[in-house]
């Protein structure tokens, strides 16, 4: 298993001096490689391979490509490789693509260094530092705010600089299966133990079980964006007031993206301790937030960064978590199957054939929990999930509860 832990650095200003000279000369690099690949023949195109066996010759023709580590300038071609294969699977897919763009000072932003190059010495500070030595840089410290876990292997390290100007550093960690929790049996699953997870608009989630946790209330950090660019388009493009400004506005999204983040990680954390079966939809998220009104719901929801966070944790802790198909979660009756058409102002679902009766968004989850234990080959538990009258609310997220169960045990007929 792969994953990765990420920590904010600290360099000294020598160090950082050094880190923004690399990042510029990786960016040289980078747009050398692409230029050596615009420029050949189309029936010869190079491939990665082909390419890090040019970097000694491109190191003796231009003696700045040698102030780089060997495996960290590979990294920087098998950077430009992997974007042309993501283009690539983008043009097969349909999608308009152009060419791989030159890469500006201000878009190239992190250097990785590939098996060596770089050591971790977690003793040479305090409890909450730890020191990371980069090949031809030197020593940074980083907030060490959890360490890398014994069994964990050390794959590669990224240095990264954001848009505001701070530093950090990311560990690609490696993990041997055997290592990992074994997860429950699967024909021990049943609705006691495991949940069904409706993405919603009202509600961020709405579980099989009656919870539901609510959007993140970011209009204080949305108010400031908005004042910080404000600001900003009125300072003369390219001065230094723009500059700082600039960083000023970088900072108040990036408040916004961390909290978010930070948000994702505890609900994902919370559901992959708190159940062994965890379903959810398999979403267009694109697709499903492109109404008017929702641009800002979607930065918020990262639908589908919060279904990664939930896979990879599901490994973590020994969890179940599988994707099922969405859509008709919404119409169908979770009871008797019936497909009800509603439009999205319609919160309640009344079923016309049963007279089944929840909250549209309970029906839902209702629906991904028996779609997930079809997709597990187990029969529909005679222990269902409990139905709510109105939305709960809690002020700390691991204390979620239903607010007001209404009726337990299976489902009307």
């Amino acid at each position: 298993m792969e994953y990765s832990h990420r920590y904010r650095a600290n360099p000294t200003e020598e160090v950082a001096e050094r880190l923004e000279h690399h990042l510029d000369v990786h960016r040289q690099l980078y747009n050398h490689v692409r230029w050596d690949y615009e420029n050949s023949p189309e029936d010869d195109k190079p491939g990665e391979y082909d390419q890090n066996n040019k970097l000694p010759a491109w190191k003796q023709r231009w003696p700045l490509f040698g102030e780089l580590h060997s495996k960290a300038a590979q990294a920087t071609v098998a950077r430009f490789h992997h974007n042309l294969t993501v283009l690539s699977e983008l043009k097969e897919k349909g999608y308009k693509v152009g060419r791989l763009k030159r890469q500006a000072p201000s878009d190239y932003r992190s250097v990785t260094y590939n098996q060596s190059g770089f050591d971790l010495d977690e003793k040479r500070g305090h409890d909450a530092y730890a020191y990371v030595r980069f090949s031809k840089i030197g020593w940074v410290k980083i907030r060490y705010s959890r360490p890398i876990p014994d069994h964990a292997t050390v794959k590669e390290v990224t240095v990264n600089r954001e848009r505001t100007g701070e530093w950090f550093v990311s560990f690609g960690l490696e993990t041997d299966d055997a290592d990992l929790p074994e997860k429950p049996a699967v024909d021990s699953l049943d609705a006691s133990n495991s949940i069904g997870i409706d993405l919603g608009v009202l509600n961020y989630i709405h579980t099989s079980d009656g919870k539901t946790v609510g959007w993140l209330d970011l209009d204080d950090e949305y108010e400031r964006l908005r004042r910080e660019q404000r600001k900003l388009s009125q300072k003369e493009h390219g001065s230094n007031n723009y500059e700082k400004q600039r960083r000023k506005v970088a900072k108040a999204k990036r408040k916004i993206q961390r909290k978010v983040l930070d948000y994702q990680h505890k609900i994902t954390t919370w559901l992959v301790k708190e159940y062994d079966g965890v379903f959810v939809e398999d979403l267009d998220a694109a697709g499903m937030l492109q109404g008017n009104g929702n641009a800002r719901n979607k930065q918020d929801a990262a639908w589908r960064r919060f279904i990664q966070l939930l896979e990879y944790k599901a490994d973590l802790y020994g969890c179940h978590v599988v994707q099922v198909e969405a859509r008709g979660t919404t119409k169908e009756c979770a009871s008797c199957g019936v497909e009800t058409s509603k439009p999205i102002w319609v919160r309640e679902h009344s079923c016309p054939s049963c007279g089944f009766e929840t909250d549209r968004d309970a029906n839902a989850a209702m629906n991904v929990l028996q779609r997930g234990f079809a997709e597990l080959g187990l029969g529909w538990p005679e222990a269902t999930p409990v139905e709510t009258v109105t939305a709960t609310d809690t002020d700390h997220f691991r204390e979620v509860s239903a607010s007001h169960v209404v009726e337990t045990g299976s489902l009307p007929s």
